[in-house]
């Protein structure tokens, strides 16, 4: 394998979350599930802590604040643990930091997968799992609100990846058997 990092990437409803799961799991790499993460460090009694229990109130962190979050983070995984981002980078300041800190670890070039999956279907799947779940933040304009932060925010992220990581487009539309099979075909897996 000529890659130990790996950014997920789509819209919220592509699946991007189940795929970097099941693909974490095939490679025995750490799944970074950025929000997880910051609900596991909400709950500390520290500073960074006290900081993070913010988010509980929808509020955003600043660039300063989650790059703090992540070089505590990082500094317990090995740098020859693989590692599958999902949730960062959110904006491009943490990109150029996260690829920084990850070349001074001397990691591979990492592999970008964003999962592409037209604006229609991403609302149809956030309004099923919205009925299925009951998630709070999946009315019309919670959806809409994801989708415009994706558009404005995740979007120059992708175009900044695609020039400094090994990019891969996945069609974010079969099943999620498919889609896990293109991916490890597009990895070179199988």
């Amino acid at each position: 394998m000529d890659f130990d990092t790996i950014f997920m990437l789509g819209s919220q409803g592509s699946g991007k979350g189940t795929q970097g799961r099941l693909l974490a799991e095939k490679l025995g790499f750490f799944y970074w599930d950025m929000g997880a993460i910051l609900r596991e460090i909400s709950k500390e009694d520290t500073p960074l802590g006290k900081e993070v229990s913010v988010i509980d109130q929808g509020v955003f962190l600043t660039d300063e604040q989650i790059i703090r979050v992540a070089k505590e983070r990082l500094a317990t995984i090995s740098p020859t643990q693989g590692i599958i981002f999902d949730g960062l980078p959110r904006r491009l300041g943490q990109a150029q930091f996260l690829l920084d800190f990850l070349k001074g670890q001397k990691r591979k070039k990492p592999v970008s997968i964003f999962l592409d999956l037209p604006r229609e279907e991403a609302i149809h799947r956030m309004q099923l799992r919205a009925q299925k779940e009951g998630r709070a933040d999946d009315t019309p304009e919670g959806i809409e609100a994801r989708l415009h932060f994706f558009e404005e925010v995740i979007r120059p992220i992708i175009e900044y990846l695609k020039t400094e990581s090994t990019f891969i487009t996945i069609d974010g539309r079969p099943s999620v058997p498919e889609i896990e099979k293109n991916i490890a075909v597009a990895l070179g897996l199988n």
